[in-house]
């Protein structure tokens, strides 16, 4: 009898082991998953801006596009068309949407930008573009966009152009 309970608290020894181990695991990917995403870029743009420092002594002009993909019943633009901002200033613009159907739609927007360094220079703190947007039969919705122009931007870079194209992502039940 006394060999299978030594047996038992080896048996035991070895899974508290593991336990323990699968919980400090578990508690270390969280920075480890933090990396990863600011590595590779996995968070989506919703990167904290680095330095919110306002450059008075310099314009940059953002102008807005929009567009829908092929099929996609919507009518889609943004209420400014184009704005003049200092670096390192918070800005927000607003887009206009309309399901133009009888049936409830799922959309997802993907931005653009000219010129296609922008992309490092641009961020999006805000942006209906971080998800999918389901519109029900002839909804009409105001999405906005909160962003800022980093300091860095190269000095050469006067306009930037940010452009979204919605595309239908799955058929919805009628509403």
């Amino acid at each position: 009898m006394s060999e299978a309970k030594a047996q038992n608290r080896v048996v035991l020894k070895k899974l508290l082991f593991v336990t323990l181990v699968m919980f400090a695991f578990g508690y270390a990917m969280v920075p480890f998953y933090k990396k990863i995403c600011e590595v590779t870029g996995l968070s989506k743009d919703r990167v904290a801006v680095s330095n919110t420092q306002m450059d008075p002594s310099r314009w940059v002009t953002i102008e807005f596009d929009a567009n829908v993909g092929p099929k996609l019943p919507w009518k889609f633009e943004p209420q400014t068309t184009s704005m003049r901002v200092h670096p390192g200033e918070v800005k927000q613009v607003m887009y206009r949407v309309v399901n133009l159907t009888d049936r409830s739609i799922i959309g997802q927007a993907i931005p653009s930008y000219g010129p296609a360094l922008a992309v490092l220079y641009f961020k999006k703190i805000e942006c209906f573009c971080f998800s999918q947007q389901t519109l029900k039969p002839r909804e009409e919705r105001l999405m906005p966009v909160q962003f800022v122009v980093q300091n860095d931007l190269p000095k050469d870079v006067h306009t930037i152009t940010l452009s979204y194209t919605f595309f239908e992502q799955a058929k919805a039940n009628a509403s």
